[in-house]
């Protein structure tokens, strides 16, 4: 049987998912934590502590900046060190709160027992107050944008939700941390879809699992077989599959428009499995969101690994862990080899969002020289969007903004499977995502 997949566009990137079958270990703790005030899309958060401030695991260190934004918790316990600006995963310099780490003290509201709580049991769990206590964790989409999760489950009046689609499809090449966390709290995730579809009104849920993870699929398949409300949908393997629109039309066979619109839209909220096992972890066990899964991975890394890591913990400390960066030249970047953001130093710290980080070594990591365009339309054929990428570029690099807008730049995913095709190795990804980031300024300007 054919499996279900996206209809346009889509490439095969080598997996490399070395690290699919090393269990996560728990990272160790970092003598000093970094915790950027902005870790989500929207309003940074605002600090609510001050040097020399006492924490513990779980307090609450910074507030929500605006409706759009989410809270920030200290993952570490100790002493408030200072609040000032470091550079992130984006290379800026941005603000940050700075924790010297003690001992390890949690705060006493949170449940650290491994005992499974079950909604039926938690018959006070109105939809409101899931969506305020998912609020309150400051949980966000911890599979790439950060978009607060609360939002998505408050859709404007004009939108249905019909169903919710679990993310599971990691589709990104090297990356391994979703799956781990579903082989290891498949339990926990399947009550974690239950308080989504209890908080967005919806009596149907599906999970999307790639075909290249065939014990997750039987895991779950295995665990869910006597119901019928939460369906898992085996997916063909094909990048970038677990984009919002691409996984919609995979599993319910609907098309997402040009944004403004999202997914509620064609009566969908999606999630990714990781938010999902947090919702469970904030509802349930009133523990925010202070750590995660997180893959360190290249293939000359000596010892590559998943981590459940703190948040707030600079990455040296667990690629140190991993044996140290190779020999050589090295490119590090948050993310996979697709979509992932050059990292400017090791000591930049996992944030909600930090899925993976990989590790390349001068010969995988290095450009070829840039030729002329060919117009052999490969990138047209890849794009997932229905774009015409080579077209986008030229008018970016030639900075024609009223043009790059007439031909919908703003609807480019930034996957980089135009880039990928290219035989005239021409950064079409580059050019692209700096012309959209200026035809949205100009477009919030105009408003």
């Amino acid at each position: 049987m054919k499996k279900k997949t996206f209809h346009i566009g889509g490439i095969h990137p080598n997996e490399n998912k070395i690290t699919a079958e090393y269990k996560a270990i728990e990272a160790p703790l970092p003598d000093v934590a970094i915790f950027p005030l902005a870790q989500h899309i929207g309003a940074p958060a605002k600090p609510i502590v001050k040097k020399g401030d006492k924490v513990k695991v779980g307090s609450l260190i910074a507030e929500s900046g605006g409706f759009v934004s989410a809270p920030i918790y200290s993952s570490v316990s100790g002493t408030v060190a200072k609040i000032e600006e470091r550079i992130d995963a984006t290379g800026y310099r941005k603000p940050c709160i700075i924790i010297n780490v003690e001992k390890d003290d949690w705060d006493e509201n949170i449940d650290r027992s491994s005992t499974l709580e079950t909604i039926k049991n938690h018959p006070e769990l109105t939809p409101e107050l899931i969506v305020e206590k998912i609020k309150n964790a400051g949980i966000t989409g911890m599979g790439g944008a950060g978009f607060p999760t609360f939002i998505k489950l408050t859709p404007p009046p004009n939108a249905k939700a019909e169903c919710v689609i679990i993310n599971a499809v990691e589709c990104e090449p090297y990356i391994t941390s979703d799956y781990r966390l579903m082989m290891e709290h498949s339990d926990e995730i399947i009550v974690g879809i239950e308080l989504l579809m209890k908080a967005a009104k919806v009596e149907k849920a599906y999970i999307g699992i790639e075909e290249n993870k065939p014990k997750a699929i039987k895991l779950f398949e295995d665990k869910l077989n006597q119901r019928n409300d939460i369906k898992v949908v085996p997916l063909a393997k094909k990048y970038p599959q677990g984009g919002e629109k691409q996984l919609v039309d995979a599993v319910i066979e609907r098309q997402v428009p040009a944004p403004p619109a999202i997914p509620v839209n064609v009566g969908a909220i999606v999630q990714n499995v990781g938010t999902t096992f947090a919702v469970y972890q904030a509802v349930m066990k009133n523990m925010p969101l202070i750590s995660r899964y997180t893959t360190i991975t290249g293939l000359q890394l000596k010892n590559p690994k998943n981590f459940i890591v703190r948040i707030g913990t600079p990455i040296n400390i667990l690629i140190d862990n991993c044996g140290g960066l190779p020999e050589g030249e090295n490119k590090l970047l948050a993310g996979g080899p697709m979509m992932g953001k050059s990292l400017f130093s090791t000591e930049v710290p996992i944030t909600k969002g930090t899925n993976c980080i990989t590790v390349l070594t001068d010969k995988y990591a290095k450009r070829k020289p840039m030729q002329p365009c060919i117009r052999c339309a490969k990138c047209v054929e890849a794009c997932p969007m229905g774009l015409e990428p080579y077209l986008l570029a030229r008018v970016s690099e030639l900075k024609l903004w009223e043009k790059a807008e007439e031909e919908d730049i703003t609807s480019c995913i930034e996957c980089g499977s135009c880039h990928f095709t290219c035989p005239s190795n021409r950064p079409l990804l580059d050019f692209i995502r700096n012309g959209k980031s200026t035809v949205m300024g100009i477009i919030r300007a105009r408003k």
